[in-house]
């Protein structure tokens, strides 16, 4: 991590759009300088529909963090869902430039560069490369293999593409917002290290996100990016079967769908009466067993964990996947959601425990998440967004980064 460094992380979710600003402090750690989200329904079953829509709404989360911080953002790092990510696993070898110096870390940035000279398809672009190991000469493993006496070593990375059309629409919202991009990161991707514990960051794991119109899929060996997508489907698609079968609101079938949540009707402990306060029928009211409405939750929930199993399958991921991580605001108030999805996907399925989720609401988890993320690359020198400072403290701090810099880098 840079210390000192101010990072921009925004998530355009289905339902909304989050920013988080964090400053890494002299700990190496990620201080929460302000964080802030807004309506936006710019999105829909993972298609951009409204890009003025989710512009504004860009343009309202940076203007209350700039009030909020007295910072004038320029740029932002943003989320992308794993349905326009292409994942492409490559492996070079690299000399050391001096083996009796040890490797440098110019050795490790020109294999990065190497690394990432792949076949890229039509209408995909690279957006990230994520190291997964460095093997030495003598075979040993490493992450960092800055310093080590070792003629070469062999660079293990995912270069990670996206959809060309895509990131072009992104850059035209952001650009209407008045910000820049600085990178994309697939949403499982940042979500990893704040999300699974540490026994599951060196596990085989599946990080699935179950968001408010979209479920992402993130499968990892070890560090390794194996696949990602998403469908779309979340919990927005439970609260309108509610309001659909019932014919009530959709006000009404969330506050049902929060207070009676429930995966599986088998585990019903008392089938009580509800009082359907908003329902359009004939009579003003009308009252229904809780097992009618745990029958639809449980169902769609069903459909939901069938198409990531079907998808998996068909992927030949399934096989590699030892365990499921649960999380996302979709499934966080269904109880017993992870055992729907270990019926169906016959895998051990876990609700989120990572130690870093209790940190921060769960409405900015994500963009949370895609700014630990971006402090936390390797042999980056600086990741700040674009940021000018108003105070003159803030102005004589960087006026002085810039002397350091220039004498000592």
């Amino acid at each position: 991590m840079a210390i000192g460094d101010i990072i921009v992380g925004i998530d355009i979710g289905t339902s909304k759009v989050s920013l988080v600003v964090g400053e890494v402090n002299n700990f190496n750690q990620i201080e929460i300088i302000c964080n802030t989200s807004h309506k936006c329904n710019g999105i829909k079953k993972t298609k951009i529909i409204d890009e003025d829509e989710i512009a504004l709404a860009i343009n309202k989360v940076i203007t209350e963090a700039e009030t909020e911080t007295d910072l004038n953002i320029h740029s932002a790092y943003v989320t992308i869902p794993g349905k326009y990510v292409t994942i492409v696993q490559n492996s070079v070898v690299r000399d050391a430039k001096d083996k009796y110096a040890g490797i440098s870390t110019k050795d490790v940035s020109s294999g990065i560069m190497q690394v990432k000279d792949v076949e890229i398809p039509e209408g995909k672009t690279i957006i990230d490369i994520v190291t997964d190991k460095f093997i030495l000469e003598d075979g040993k493993i490493t992450n960092d293999p800055v310093g080590n006496l070792s003629a070469n070593f062999t660079l293990n990375a995912q270069v990670i593409l996206a959809d060309k059309e895509y990131i072009r629409q992104i850059m035209s919202i952001f650009r209407k917002a008045g910000i820049e991009v600085d990178g994309f990161v697939p949403v499982s991707l940042a979500e990893r290290n704040v999300m699974l514990d540490s026994n599951e960051m060196n596990d085989n794991v599946m990080l699935l996100d179950i968001g408010a119109g979209n479920t992402d899929i993130g499968v990892f060996e070890g560090n390794g990016f194996i696949y990602t997508n998403t469908i779309p489907l979340g919990g927005d698609s439970i609260t309108s079967d509610i309001a659909l079968v019932l014919n009530i609101e959709e006000e009404e079938a969330d506050k049902l769908k929060k207070q009676y949540g429930l995966a599986m009707k088998s585990y019903i402990d008392n089938d009580n009466e509800i009082i359907l306060n908003t329902y359009r029928g004939d009579s003003k009211t009308k009252a229904i067993k809780s097992s009618e409405l745990i029958e639809i939750i449980e169902a769609r929930i069903e459909e939901i964990f069938s198409i990531v199993n079907k998808d998996i399958t068909s992927q030949g991921m399934k096989q590699r996947i030892n365990n499921v991580v649960l999380t996302g605001q979709g499934i966080a108030n269904i109880n017993k959601s992870d055992v729907a999805g270990k019926v169906i996907l016959n895998i051990p399925v876990k609700i989120s425990t990572g130690r870093l989720i209790s940190t921060v609401r769960p409405e900015y988890r994500t963009a949370y998440s895609l700014v630990r993320y971006i402090a936390a690359r390797p042999f980056a020198k600086t990741v700040s967004s674009s940021i000018d400072a108003n105070s003159k403290e803030n102005i004589m701090h960087t006026i002085l980064e810039r002397i350091k810099e220039f004498f000592y880098s």
